[in-house]
């Protein structure tokens, strides 16, 4: 009665001699149909280098439960995508006052899970893992409230 993993938590596994598999297909395509973004022109990067991010107080406000609702996806997301973590991580600042510019990036990063529905990430059990960690701090560095922020990445690394 025991068999192969295959499907946890949304993960879909693939087992095989030479290691694991995992991605997120069914997840993604749910994800993007759930906020009406699967006929939208795709992307090819998570974030747009053009933007510049900001707290703009004369730009319209937008509902604070769908922006949420849409950042909450994107963490659970970056799990198996961890390419989008940087741009979620950015934008999940914004969840107290949502403006219509950050709801547009966040839209842009969904449409991104357009072209990566199925890549993978492969574990594999030839390979020497090393699991690194890297922390970054910027002192007085948010240009709109003067807050010290810090990021850190977790990282499974292939020591070779």
């Amino acid at each position: 009665m025991i068999r192969e993993l295959s499907y946890f938590l949304g993960f879909q596994v693939k087992q095989t001699n030479g290691g694991l598999f995992i991605s997120q297909p069914k997840y993604t395509k749910d994800f993007v149909n759930r906020f009406g973004l699967d006929n939208k022109k795709h992307t090819r990067t998570p974030i747009s280098i053009s933007f510049k991010l900001g707290h703009d107080p004369t730009v319209k406000s937008v509902d604070q439960i769908l922006y949420r609702s849409m950042i909450d996806s994107l963490l659970y997301f970056t799990a198996s995508i961890p390419d989008i973590t940087f741009s979620v991580r950015v934008y999940a600042r914004f969840q107290a006052d949502p403006k219509e510019s950050h709801l547009s990036v966040v839209r842009h990063i969904i449409r991104y899970g357009n072209v990566i529905i199925d890549h993978e990430i492969l574990y594999s059990r030839d390979s020497n893992l090393d699991l690194t960690g890297y922390s970054n701090a910027d002192c007085v560095g948010n240009v709109n409230d003067r807050k010290n922020t810090s990021e850190d990445v977790s990282m499974l690394i292939l020591i070779l």
